[in-house]
């Protein structure tokens, strides 16, 4: 079943609202997502051939597809491929546990878009968006968001194929790279950078990364609870030095939580490079914005933390201007 169907189907029966919904978090929680089984899991990972991760809290399973064979520089400045140049796929199971969605966010050179496209289309998968996350990078890089509807072996199947000529498929990879001389941890104070953040990060080869759901929120899309394994979430990523840092990343907002988090950016001298969303059809809607960053970790991490502070004020909704 494809999104459109789902989309009509839902309508029907009532259960997508297009008017009059409350953005907060609803009293009445949803079921438990139903689990992958280690059966599924073990289709997916054989489909793809890699070996992916499962977060039982979330019953999602994700594997992660680097773009290392590309050598990024932003602002001539070469960056490594964690600091935000990884895409990924994961699957969860419906609310219901009758059918399994994908989504995937794929790391793409201008070249690669349309075959992609037509790959994705040609195997029953769908686009839902097409953008860029930075300013500056030398290649150009832009992002591809595909969505799906069926069973885990089945959707794995079906992505496999439409990746399996272009350098997003795992085997198509160079091996890893070398670790690096000096990791995150050595690279970056994160105690204090833990401090200002208010969360704990996860080092990623010379970068440093924060990933913060929105448990304040229940969104779902084609059926499934949105949380922050398979994709609803925002982001921080450091790169660089404590002195001399980059930070790049994302911020999941509701609709009226956009020019409150803009403005904290900017007033903390990040520069705003994307505003856009990343699904179709979710409720309630939800815009994503990616930012960049060049100062002291700790300054980059005190803009980022005012990004934060934006969320969940009001309920997201839009307050009316003054004039």
């Amino acid at each position: 079943m494809q999104r459109r169907h789902f989309l009509h189907t839902a309508a029907l029966l009532g259960a997508t609202p297009l008017t009059g919904f409350n953005p907060a978090k609803t009293t009445g929680a949803l079921a438990k997502t139903p689990a992958l089984t280690p059966d599924e899991i073990a289709a997916i990972e054989s489909a793809l051939g890699k070996k992916g991760t499962y977060i039982e809290a979330q019953a999602t399973h994700t594997t992660a597809l680097p773009r290392n064979d590309l050598k990024i520089k932003v602002k001539g400045d070469p960056v490594p491929i964690p600091f935000g140049f990884g895409g990924w796929v994961s699957l969860k199971k419906t609310v219901d546990g009758k059918q399994t969605v994908l989504m995937s966010d794929t790391v793409l050179l201008e070249a690669e878009v349309n075959p992609l496209i037509t790959a994705a289309q040609a195997n029953g998968l769908e686009i839902g968006a097409i953008h860029n996350h930075f300013f500056y990078e030398e290649p150009r890089i832009f992002y591809m968001h595909l969505h799906g509807l069926g069973t885990p072996a089945e959707l794995a199947q079906k992505y496999a194929a439409a990746i399996r000529d272009t350098k997003l498929f795992p085997a198509n990879q160079p091996p890893a790279p070398a670790p690096p001389a000096k990791t995150g941890k050595e690279l970056f104070d994160l105690p204090a950078l833990d401090g200002i953040v208010k969360a704990k990060g996860v080092v990623n080869g010379p970068t440093y990364k924060y990933t913060i759901g929105r448990d304040d929120l229940t969104v779902t899309d084609m059926g499934a609870e949105m949380t922050a394994a398979i994709g609803l979430n925002t982001w921080a990523s450091f790169a660089g030095t404590a002195e001399q840092a980059h930070i790049a990343g994302d911020v999941a907002m509701l609709e009226g939580e956009v020019n409150g988090v803009i403005k904290a950016l900017r007033q903390n001298n990040i520069e705003v490079v994307a505003l856009h969303h990343h699904m179709l059809g979710e409720q309630p809607r939800i815009i994503f914005l990616h930012y960049y960053g060049r100062g002291p970790a700790t300054t980059l991490a005190q803009g980022f933390r005012a990004a934060l502070d934006q969320l969940g004020k009001n309920n997201g909704l839009s307050m009316p201007m003054k004039h």
